[in-house]
């Protein structure tokens, strides 16, 4: 199979790539996100159609954050869009009169970082995306696995804390509430506000408060060597870290793979993500350590995977 399109449902924007069998990016077409689950599917069918003016298209893959049945067809649930069993597949094929394979964004993402990025020449590799939330996908053996209703590797809502913070999904605890972007923005906030004096560069960025602190705050300051920042940065590695040796218990990878926005400050972010590996890993002075890279597709990575996805059937 040759050209395939990838789409990326974003909370602002869809972006539909034209993309080839080496995993190339040939055109993008993005229109804005709608507020309605009617809308979207109107625009997700405009930008791939847009998207593919003059190219022989043979398939399209469309990376959803939410539950994808094991199908691959409907949306069964979806955070942030009123989807309940949404028959997506089905929808979008009617329009644009091409076969379309659905898939998790996060699965999406973590497929095209095996196939064409950090995860090339690995066949067991684990990725999680340390963003707003906490998202991964498993690879074992070249292929991904889904489970056995399509919703596996929601990694950011293990329980790491009994009866810890309330998380969106409505559970207490979940990895993502101490391990993602809004987790580095609180414990900035929470830092700053203990001990502002340390907290002078980061304060300065806002507007002068600890409620005024952004995850672009944090990351500038970070990099400057605010203390407050760093440490938070340090925090959210610890937790990452020792998530990463649980499931290096579960999977046995040979490489883990980070993404997502926070992953975008490298060694500040990574270098301590593999030390908490390396510290929370049982027996591991004794048994061979999987590789913690960071990912290299950043946010093409789940048009690409999805497109791949596509190709395959």
């Amino acid at each position: 199979m040759g050209l395939t399109i990838g789409v990326d449902i974003g909370g602002t924007k869809i972006a539909a790539g034209v993309v080839d069998e080496e995993g190339n990016i040939l055109d993008t077409h993005t229109v804005p996100t709608p507020p309605t689950p009617e809308g979207i599917v109107d625009a997700i069918c405009a930008a791939v159609s847009e998207a593919g003016k003059g190219y022989q298209i043979e398939a399209v893959g469309i990376g959803a954050a939410g539950y994808v049945d094991d199908k691959r067809a409907t949306v069964l649930f979806a955070p942030n869009i009123d989807w309940r069993h949404e028959p997506l597949k089905d929808k979008v094929e009617q329009r644009v009169g091409l076969p379309v394979v659905v898939e998790n964004d996060a699965n999406a993402a973590a497929w095209g970082e095996y196939r064409f990025g950090a995860g090339q020449g690995h066949e067991d590799v684990i990725c999680i995306t340390l963003g707003t939330g906490l998202g991964g996908g498993i690879i074992i053996g070249n292929k991904l696995r889904r489970g056995r209703f399509g919703v596996a590797a929601e990694f950011g809502h293990i329980r790491v804390v009994p009866d810890g913070l309330l998380c969106g999904c409505g559970s207490q605890g979940c990895w993502e509430q101490y391990a993602s972007g809004r987790a580095l923005v609180r414990y900035a906030k929470q830092r700053a506000n203990a001990t502002p004096e340390r907290a002078e560069l980061l304060l300065g960025l806002g507007d002068g408060t600890p409620q005024g602190i952004e995850g672009k705050h944090v990351s500038q300051a970070a990099r400057a060597g605010d203390p407050v920042a760093v440490d938070s940065f340090r925090e959210l590695a610890r937790w990452a870290g020792a998530g990463l040796a649980d499931l290096a218990s579960l999977f046995d990878p040979s490489a883990f793979i980070v993404g997502g926005g926070v992953s975008d400050e490298g060694d500040l972010v990574l270098d301590p993500i593999r030390k908490s590996f390396r510290r929370w890993l049982i027996g591991g002075q004794w048994r061979p350590h999987a590789q913690v890279l960071a990912a290299q597709l950043g946010n093409k990575a789940g048009l690409v995977g999805a497109a791949d996805l596509a190709r395959q059937g």
